[in-house]
This record gives C-alpha cells, structure tokens and sequence, in this order.
C-alpha cells in the first residue's frame, strides 16, 4: 500500500511538471532568463547553447529530494525528486532527441500525437523573439495540431495509394 502511494506521488509530481515547465517557459525563460533562452530560438553554431542551463535548473530540486529524501529516510521526498528526473527524462527525449534532433535517434513517425507535438514546437519557434510566443508547453498539445496531424496524415495516404 505504500509502494503504491509513492508510485501515485512519482505520477503526480510528473503530471504537475508540466505545469511548472509551462509557467517557467512562459515567465521566466521568455522573460527574466531570455538571455539564456535566446539561442534556443536564434540557432548558433554549437552543439551545446546557453538555454541548457535550463537543465540545471530542474535537475538541482530533482537531485536534492532524492538525496535529502534518501539520507533522512523520507521516501515521500525521493518520490517527488523522482517525479521531477522522469519528467526531465522525457522532456529530453520528447525535446532534445525527437523534435530538435540533437541525438538522431528518432526521425520519423507516423503517430498522430508526435506529430502534433511537432507541430506545436514548430508554432512556437516561429516566434524568433521572446514576445508573442504560443504553445509554452511539452507533452499537452493544443487541440488544433491533432486535426492538422490527422489531417495530414489522410493527405499522406491518399497521395501514397
């Protein structure tokens, strides 16, 4: 019964994480911390931009829950510490690996969500400065990009038949 409050704790903490990663990409990343957002926006050379401090940011709380949570026995702190690592593991992958290509591990699909996702990071990298961005978020995407994603995706098949 506890294992199974901790597990809930892990899958709550990640779920709220998009949330914060949301408000601090819209607040603070498009506006005290702009200038280490900027490159991410306006590409440079380099495989490493000044926007990766971002990273540290979150991994920081994330490694001092578990490690505090840890020596002091308090499993309810490692669980959220927990969450926080899950949720920047998959932003990694969602982010760094398939949407900006970083790593060329996945190039392609055909998955609608992906797609959309996509999409909606697209939308929001239009916008070269640090006003009038849309779609500040990771994993929820706007409603819009799914029907654009299915939609192109009846193109695809239709022309391929």
């Amino acid at each position: 019964m506890i294992t199974f409050f901790y597990i809930i704790t892990v899958l709550a903490t990640f779920l709220t994480m998009e949330f914060v990663a949301w408000f601090t990409h819209k607040y603070v990343m498009h506006g005290l911390m702009w200038y280490f957002h900027l490159d991410h926006h306006q590409h440079e050379p380099g495989f490493f931009e000044k926007n990766d401090v971002f990273f540290l940011i979150f991994a920081i709380p994330s490694w001092l829950c578990i490690m505090l949570g840890m020596m002091n026995f308090n499993y309810f702190i490692v669980s959220i510490g927990a969450g926080i690592a899950l949720y920047g593991f998959c932003y990694f992958l969602v982010h760094d690996v398939f949407i900006h290509q970083r790593f060329k591990w996945f190039t392609r699909t055909d998955n609608i969500y992906f797609r959309a996702l996509r999409k909606a990071h697209k939308v929001h990298h239009k916008h070269l400065g640090k006003e009038d961005g849309e779609c500040f978020g990771m994993l929820i995407v706007p409603r819009k990009y799914f029907i654009e994603a299915r939609r192109s995706m009846q193109l695809k098949h239709k022309t391929s038949k």
